[in-house]
């Protein structure tokens, strides 16, 4: 079920912002206390997985990126040159989304 690997996300997201640590302990306690059954190759592997990054700066990088404006397009500009930028912000928008996706990586974990 793709909606249980979620949880087991938001679970560490959970103990992420209330200081705990995110040790396979700690996961379990969380998605027990959620009323499902942890499944402990899932717990190792997204412990294991969040052990690897910096998640601050993830978390960071993922809120900064939705903040970042577009450069406003000059008024005299041609219909095509406003098209071009308008599809050239929107790829650049793309690739910082990629990025910064958690959920990316882990989600292929999870099935979502």
């Amino acid at each position: 079920m793709a909606q249980e690997g979620k949880a087991y996300v938001h679970a560490a997201l959970a103990l992420y912002y209330a200081g705990k640590e995110i040790s396979e302990e700690n996961l379990k306690k969380v998605i027990e206390a959620l009323g499902l059954q942890a499944d402990e190759a899932k717990v190792k592997m997204l412990v294991a997985s969040l052990g690897e990054i910096n998640l601050e700066e993830v978390l960071k990088a993922a809120a900064a990126a939705p903040a970042a404006a577009p450069a406003a397009a000059p008024a005299a500009a041609p219909a095509e040159e406003k098209a071009e930028e308008k599809k050239e912000e929107e790829e650049k928008k793309e690739e910082e989304e990629k990025e910064v996706d958690l959920s990316e990586g882990l989600g292929g974990l999870f099935g979502f």
